[in-house]
């Protein structure tokens, strides 16, 4: 839902910037990089610590550089499997280490299991939503469905992180990661399904 109605609002907002770092000689691939370095910093240094509030204010300031990137790469017309590679290897590495940050503070100084585990839960049905996704259409079918993509995982853990670090209940913090992480399962099911229709609708070898 988010990919389809904020696309158009964020795209006007960066292009500006698409724009000026194209011009100074900034890739794509570039920014694809330096903002996943960037969340994988703000969550790995700043969630362990506890640092709940600015951890999020600094990985949101990168996380964008995953609608930056696109709109470079279609403005320079230059759009490749190499970066479609490098941009979907890279969101696998940035939303584990924004679970596994969040597990790390939870299972030592936040002293809360229950969110570390959900956390942790996350993380795995995360990497398995992505993962049944791109095995499908390697193998030329497609699994694009679910309830639970990518910007609504991020956005709801991040702004409900940043809200604990402030002081919201914690007990927020674990209902938002049983809901995604249910979310991601229900997700998980329906691109088997979908897959399994599709592949039930093919043709027999003998056909």
């Amino acid at each position: 839902m988010l990919n389809r109605h904020a696309r158009g609002f964020f795209t006007a907002l960066f292009t500006p910037l698409a724009r000026w770092l194209l011009k100074i000689g900034i890739s794509p691939d570039a920014v694809t990089v330096i903002g996943t370095a960037g969340v994988v910093v703000g969550a790995l240094v700043f969630y362990p610590f506890g640092q709940l509030w600015w951890g999020t204010l600094f990985i949101t300031a990168f996380i964008f550089s995953d609608v930056l990137d696109g709109i470079m790469a279609r403005m320079r017309e230059v759009g490749s499997r190499w970066g479609n590679f490098l941009d979907s290897t890279l969101d696998r590495i940035a939303d584990g280490a924004l679970f596994a940050g969040l597990a790390v503070w939870f299972f030592t100084g936040g002293a809360n299991v229950p969110i570390a585990v959900a956390a942790m839960v996350c993380l795995v049905l995360g990497m398995v939503v992505s993962y049944a996704r791109a095995k499908a259409e390697s193998l030329g079918f497609t699994a694009n469905t679910g309830i639970a993509e990518r910007a609504e995982r991020l956005v709801s853990v991040l702004v409900v992180t940043g809200f604990t670090g402030l002081g919201l209940p914690e007990v927020v913090l674990l209902v938002t990661l049983l809901l995604l992480a249910v979310a991601s399962f229900i997700t998980v099911v329906q691109r088997v399904v979908s897959v399994r229709r599709q592949a039930l609708a093919e043709p027999s070898p003998a056909d």
